[in-house]
């Protein structure tokens, strides 16, 4: 099974589905995601909420037969896929407003509570797949979050008994470690690599792209 995940930046063009289809994945943990994406051979659940005229917060794209679920986050959109509920998300940066998808004064408590909102949804998947715009590092230098927003998103992962192979990846910024991620079931045998969003020369989003291989038990 290969899980990627891309924050498209509200973007779409034949340059965004042609990485997408080269990267080669069976699902996609889609963020930031103009309503214009279309990935032939692939089913897409969009999150209900949008995040800008004509972008939603998330997506989950596969291209196996999947059933879409209620979204667990207003800026989270989930889907059933075999045994396995895949969610893709989107966390509170660090200039983030709080109000009706933020909720809290600080930023801390902004991811705080938006992670605790996700996990009583998905503490009850047996099956879990998580990733998406995270907007935190998960290690090293905190730049785009918070270092207690850090922690939340770590609790939840020891909670959910996910680990994260994307954790060490760079960031497209030099010097800097993704704040984009996939997290899978501890246990099961992954890789992960960055795919760079470019196309001659060009970049495609602020974020680039990352794949993880997992060898399913």
């Amino acid at each position: 099974m290969r899980i990627g995940t891309w924050n498209l930046a509200g973007r779409w063009s034949d340059d965004h589905r042609n990485l997408l289809l080269e990267a080669d994945c069976d699902v996609w943990l889609l963020t930031e995601v103009s309503e214009r994406t279309s990935l032939p051979g692939f089913a897409t659940h969009l999150s209900d909420a949008r995040m800008a005229p004509r972008r939603r917060w998330a997506a989950v794209a596969s291209r196996l037969p999947m059933a879409s679920s209620p979204d667990p986050h207003p800026a989270s959109a989930a889907a059933q896929i075999g045994a396995t509920t895949y969610v893709s998300s989107v966390l509170p940066w660090r200039a983030a407003r709080s109000g009706p998808v933020w909720v809290g004064e600080r930023h801390a408590d902004r991811t705080q509570n938006a992670v605790d909102d996700l996990l009583l949804r998905l503490r009850a998947s047996p099956s879990l797949v998580w990733g998406g715009d995270w907007n935190h590092a998960l290690t090293g230098k905190e730049y785009a979050g918070s270092k207690v927003g850090r922690d939340a998103i770590a609790s939840a992962l020891d909670e959910l008994g996910l680990v994260v192979p994307t954790t060490d990846l760079p960031h497209a910024i030099e010097g800097l470690l993704s704040i984009d991620h996939v997290a899978v079931p501890a246990g099961l045998a992954a890789t992960a690599r960055r795919v760079v969003a470019e196309c001659d020369g060009k970049r495609l989003s602020d974020h680039d792209a990352y794949v993880v291989d997992v060898q399913e038990a």
